[in-house]
This record gives C-alpha cells, structure tokens and sequence, in this order.
C-alpha cells in the first residue's frame, strides 16, 4: 500500500515538473498588433527599413501578431520619442530609431534622453554619402571642392540641427566655406530635389538615392566612413558600392554614421524584451534582409544588451561635442 502512494506520488510530482516546464517554455508573445513608430517621414531610410520589417515578419510567419507601421515625424522625431516615453510598459510598442534620438533632445531641449525608453536592439549602421546631380560638372570630390570655395552651393537634407546638417557644418569647415543648408521632411524628398536640381547637393543615406543613381539621374562622389562599403556587386555602368572612396581619402577628413536601431516604453519585462531581439535576430537571417543591407550598403553591425547601452551612452556624448561644435545645441 505504501509503495503504491510512493508510486502514485512520484508519477504526481512527474506530472506537475512537467507542467512546471511546459509553463516555462511558453514565452512572451504579443496578444495584439504591434505599432512601430517612425520617427521621421516617408521614404527615408528609417521608414524603408520599418516597412521592410514589416514585410518580412509577414511573409516568414515570424510573429503571430501584424506590424504596423505609423509614422510620426513631428518635432524632427520629438513626437513620436515623447509618445512612446509616455507609454510606460506597453509591450506592443516598438521605435525604429536613427541619431535623431540624440540630436532631436540636444537641439531642441525637448524632455527626452534615451535613457528614458528601454533598448532592444543595434539593427546596423548607415552610411552618408555625398551625392551630385548626375548633370552637374563635378566628377569627382576635387572639382565638387573647388566649386563649392567658389560659390555658395546649396545642400538639401533632412531636418535641421539633425545628421544631414552636422555634416553639412563639419564639411563647410573641411572645405574652409558654408552651405546654404535647405531642410526637407524626409530623405526621399531630399533624393527628389537633388533629381529636380533643386538643390545641388545632398548628403543622403545609399538606400535613399540608390534607386535615383539606377535610374542615371545622381552621381556618388564619396563616402562619409572609414572604409569604402563591402558591397562589390556592380549597380550601374558596372559601378559598385565598394568603387565609392572614402571622403577622408579625397581630402575631406569627415566620418559619420548614422544609427538604425529599435527601442520600446520604459517598464517592459525582459522577457518581452528578449521575445523582440530574438524576433529581429529572425528578421536578419533572411534572404530578403540581406538582400536590403546589400542595396542600402549598409555597415552590419548589430548589437543589444549591455554592448549596446555602452555604445548609446558613447554616442550621445560625441553628438553632444558634435552640436556644440556646430552650435547647435538649445540654448
């Protein structure tokens, strides 16, 4: 009779580890559709990259729950950082960001620092390259220099006191001259008024203007890293991303990068946390995410946890010495 209890005992306790474990097993999921804030307009890098996550969570049955992609550009961004600030805890809330999430808060004075949402996850980096009119004169950064020393040409980019202006100020002060910096709401409408000569220069992201170079209509010049882009594959006139030199190499000594990374509200669980990177980390293993970092060139290095925040808390201080160089700091 008692070794029957002991029997009937151990197969109880079976049972309920089991359960315990099949409980475990069971992870965070979202219950409802996800809202991924941009902070920018259509068109433009980050947009590009958030529809493309979009798709590819859809296509590959990556998450039980749609993405939907809101764009909310208001306050070169401050909208929607303040929104997604305010929303404390919502585990169905994501923000694509770029450097705007330092530059907006340094320039503006808006109440906001990124320490005030939680860090997911380093998509990539993006490049800036210097980009021409295909019909304008300027082969090459050496005739683009002298031109510039002998007017005062007009830059097109994205916002003001954002990246695109930075660059603008640091290449002004490279060249020993000044632009006359023209702001538009996004980098695709930037890509537009190089096309339409409305501006004669800019200084977009590669998947901003990639499709205007295909079509004949801009012209790169150089690339503001580094290193030339690891992407040999030839996009126009057998001309590739890896034939672009470096700005720095043709006597322009001016290196930028730009963030593209996702973040979420303040007092979410780790658990919803890791459920986000391991759901990007799925995001990058396809073909189709290779196939963007391919066109957009852009520098795949990714990162989360600790390794990320440390890179944050690094970069916001070298926006901070950036802007205050540029004297764009809210006074």
């Amino acid at each position: 009779m008692l070794s029957t209890c002991r029997r009937l005992l151990a197969g109880c306790t079976m049972v309920l580890t089991a359960g315990a474990f099949a409980a475990s097993a069971v992870a965070w999921q979202p219950s409802k559709p996800v809202q991924l804030y941009v902070p920018a307009g259509t068109g433009g890098g980050a947009d590009q990259m958030a529809r493309a996550i979009q798709g590819i969570v859809a296509k590959h049955n990556l998450m039980s729950q749609p993405i939907v992609v809101q764009n909310k550009g208001g306050g070169a961004g401050a909208e929607a950082f303040l929104e997604v600030k305010e929303k404390k805890g919502d585990a169905h809330l994501l923000l694509i960001t770029l450097s705007s999430l330092f530059t907006t808060p340094l320039a503006t004075g808006v109440p906001f620092r990124w320490t005030d949402i939680t860090p997911v996850k380093m998509l990539a980096l993006d490049e800036f390259v210097l980009w021409v009119n295909s019909e304008s004169p300027w082969q090459s950064v050496a005739d683009f220099v002298a031109a510039a020393k002998g007017q005062k040409l007009r830059m097109g980019g994205t916002g003001s006191r954002q990246e695109d202006h930075i660059i603008t100020v640091a290449l002004g002060k490279a060249i020993g001259t000044q632009f006359t910096y023209v702001p538009y709401k996004g980098g695709g409408e930037v890509a537009v008024q190089l096309v339409g000569r409305h501006v004669d220069t800019t200084v977009n992201n590669p998947i901003e203007a990639v499709s205007h170079w295909k079509a004949g209509k801009v012209r790169p010049l150089c690339v503001f890293d580094s290193q030339p882009m690891p992407y040999p594959d030839a996009i126009v006139d057998g001309k590739a991303w890896s034939d672009i030199p470096t700005c720095k190499s043709q006597g322009l000594d001016v290196e930028y990068l730009m963030l593209r990374g996702i973040f979420m509200p303040a007092g979410v669980g780790d658990e919803t946390v890791r459920f986000y990177v391991d759901l990007l980390d799925k995001v990058r293993a396809t073909p189709e995410w290779k196939e963007l970092m391919a066109q957009g060139a852009f520098n795949q290095t990714a990162l989360d946890g600790p390794e990320f925040r440390a890179w944050l808390e690094r970069e916001e201080e070298r926006h901070r010495k950036l802007m205050a160089e540029a004297g764009f700091l809210a006074k």
